[in-house]
């Protein structure tokens, strides 16, 4: 996967305040994906786009378009990566 493809994935990061608490407490973070795109993809697609290693990810379908809880392997991953979005 390039990093084309996986920009392609990986739409945006979500955003609430739910889900800043899940960056501190559980070390994940939210984001909203293609339609199409499965849990490999997501995984090796952050891999790419942002050199992070996901432990777990769960996916769930609302309103907003599919979501992505990925579980960032390294302690404190969840928020490094959203510094380096521009989260926080």
């Amino acid at each position: 996967m390039n990093a084309e493809q996986a920009s392609k994935l990986i739409l945006q990061p979500y955003i609430t305040e739910r889900t800043f608490a899940l960056i501190e407490k559980e070390n994940k973070i939210v984001f909203i994906v293609h339609d199409t795109a499965d849990k490999n993809n997501i995984k090796e697609a952050l891999k790419v786009l942002y050199d992070v290693e996901a432990d777990a990810v769960n996916t769930s379908r609302t309103i907003y378009g599919k979501k992505a809880f990925v579980r960032i392997k390294a302690d404190g991953g969840a928020r490094d990566l959203a510094t380096k979005l521009g989260l926080v």
